[in-house]
């Protein structure tokens, strides 16, 4: 039998709670070759240099054979869905002028530049409700009865997505995400039979979404799904098959990454009392706070879209013309080489500089909002919350490998202040 590779261990569902062991072994051979000829890119320096170079592509379907071939397998993501690349899966200059088309509409620039702070009052409100709603609970679930519902009421009220929909657009995204595999148990009868399932739902999404498009381009509405329809740039409106799938990584991104940092970031400090009591007596640390903790526990743990345009030399390794490269945000926001102690939860680290919401052309589009979010669900659930104790640890973890989070975080608590 052949040794799996740290990489094909971190792969692995049975390693979904703790990766880490498996990402030190990876860092010795910071660009290494995998069976399947994926080059993953394990440490900060390297990965940060690729994020900047050109001769990267994040587009798939440039990979020679790639297209093709995860259609046959069913590897295709959430993000990769529908009629044409996203902003996530497209280089320039297309990236650039779709990233163009949708930027005013989400940071207000230059009309209303204050579009995402303006949030904040009615983030917290609906933080403050969803504590309220737990009074008189002695065990919680973190993930469905609070760091779920806040941004997926957020994102659906910033896109003009109706919040009635949530419960059909909610099973088509989890049915999605647990048909994905790229680890040694894709060929399982299981996955197999996960697969055709996830093809289908991701599907229906997007022709949800594009029905919800086409209503809006009849009679305009609230929210950025109708200002991006009816908007035009320079080189015109948007297509109608980016417009889809664009609007498909909004709702999807909007909030899935959003729920894993405030159920890990629960877990974290839960893990870490001293941390905890250090954060109820300093509530103004809940800024750095949340940067660290979403370096100590990256929402999404790799990216695995990008190929290489032609040959390139990096740490000792030819990463040749086609190959795909995987680029492994959760090990570099360990890598001992950029930051001290790195297993080690430190809520005032200094020069915080990591990769939880990536670097270059494709930084994370929704980065103001999810740290606005969870700022105010953290600090608050600091704060409200009484004695709050891991009921499972680790707790039981979604299959998704890129987007990892738990499937639940149950917590004895007892009770919740005003």
């Amino acid at each position: 039998m052949v040794e799996e590779t740290p990489w094909q261990q971190v792969l692995r569902y049975e390693n979904r709670a703790n990766p880490y062991p498996f990402y030190n072994e990876l860092r010795k051979t910071p660009v290494a070759r995998q069976p399947d000829g994926t080059y993953v890119v394990s440490t900060y320096r390297e990965i940060v240099t690729l994020l900047h170079d050109p001769r990267v592509s994040s587009d798939i379907t440039k990979r020679p054979g790639a297209a093709p071939a995860a259609a046959e397998q069913g590897t295709e993501t959430i993000t990769e869905v529908i009629l044409e690349p996203n902003i996530i899966t497209s280089d320039p200059p297309e990236h650039d002028r779709d990233r163009g088309l949708m930027t005013p509409h989400f940071f207000g620039p230059p009309h209303s530049p204050h579009q995402i702070s303006d949030l904040e009052p009615e983030i917290r409100r609906i933080v403050a409700d969803l504590l309220d709603n737990l009074q008189g609970k002695t065990r919680i679930d973190v993930v469905d009865e609070f760091a779920y519902p806040l941004p997926v009421t957020v994102i659906c009220k910033v896109l003009g997505v109706p919040l009635e929909d949530e419960p059909r657009f909610h099973a088509w995204i989890q049915t999605a995400l647990e048909s994905f595999d790229l680890g040694p148990e894709f060929a399982s009868a299981e996955i197999q039979r996960q697969v055709e399932g996830g093809r289908r739902a991701v599907q229906e999404f997007g022709q949800y979404i594009a029905g919800l498009l086409d209503q809006y381009a009849k009679q305009p509405g609230p929210g950025m799904l109708s200002a991006m329809v009816h908007h035009d740039g320079p080189e015109g409106r948007m297509s109608q098959g980016a417009l889809v799938s664009n609007a498909v990584l909004l709702l999807f991104a909007g909030h899935e990454t959003t729920v894993n940092l405030i159920a890990h970031s629960v877990l974290t400090l839960l893990r870490h009392p001293d941390a905890l009591e250090k954060l109820r007596r300093r509530p103004e640390l809940i800024v750095p706070g949340v940067e660290e903790l979403l370096r100590f526990e990256s929402s999404v743990q790799f990216w695995h879209t990008r190929s290489a345009l032609e040959d390139i030399e990096i740490a000792g390794t030819t990463i040749p013309k086609g190959a795909p490269i995987f680029l492994a945000y959760g090990s570099a926001n360990r890598d001992p080489q950029r930051f001290d102690n790195p297993d080690e939860l430190d809520l005032e680290r200094p020069d915080n500089q990591h990769l939880g919401y990536s670097q270059g052309i494709h930084f994370c589009f929704g980065a103001p909002l999810a740290r606005l979010e969870v700022q105010a669900a953290v600090g608050e659930f600091v704060r409200r919350v009484q004695n709050p104790r891991l009921v499972a640890d680790p707790p039981p973890y979604r299959r998704n490998q890129i987007f990892r989070g738990p499937r639940h975080v149950l917590v004895d608590i007892d009770g919740i202040s005003d």
